[in-house]
């Protein structure tokens, strides 16, 4: 009964994740939260925002275990909103993906050294989304 094959729905139901996606297109937060749902995460523990403050706001209320990142965004860009999520003790091992079309080496270099798990560039294969969000929660131990 115990399989060791990595991330199935009910291996990431059963951990209860909660999931941040900031993006400021609302079409791109609805491609990317169908892509979470479909790896397993409960659509009540899925959350939205718009930009890295509104980001942050959602951090204040509620614990999240991996967001999911644009990098280009107006009012607070990807890039200061995970120097801010670092500058947090309550907050700074929260897990990071980003989710961008930007191909600036130097800028992703800067999101790395900010401790950001992958970077995965748009337009992306649903698999591979899914791929991402079971390393980075950790479903693919045996």
């Amino acid at each position: 009964m115990n399989d060791s094959n990595a991330s199935t729905p009910s291996q990431a139901s059963s951990l209860q994740c909660h999931v941040l996606i900031v993006d400021d297109s609302p079409i791109l937060r609805a491609a990317i939260k169908k892509v979470v749902k479909l790896a397993g995460v409960g659509e009540d523990r899925i959350f939205e925002a718009g930009n890295g403050v509104e980001a942050l706001e959602v951090l204040e209320t509620v614990w999240i275990d991996l967001v999911l990142l644009d990098l280009n965004m107006p009012v607070m860009d990807g890039e200061e909103f995970a120097r801010e999520l670092r500058k947090r003790d309550d907050l700074k091992d929260v897990a990071v993906v980003v989710v961008s079309t930007e191909a600036n080496r130097e800028r992703l270099e800067r999101m790395k050294a900010l401790g950001v798990a992958h970077t995965l560039r748009k337009p992306f294969e649903p698999e591979d989304l899914c791929r991402l969000i079971a390393e980075v929660l950790g479903l693919q131990r045996a």
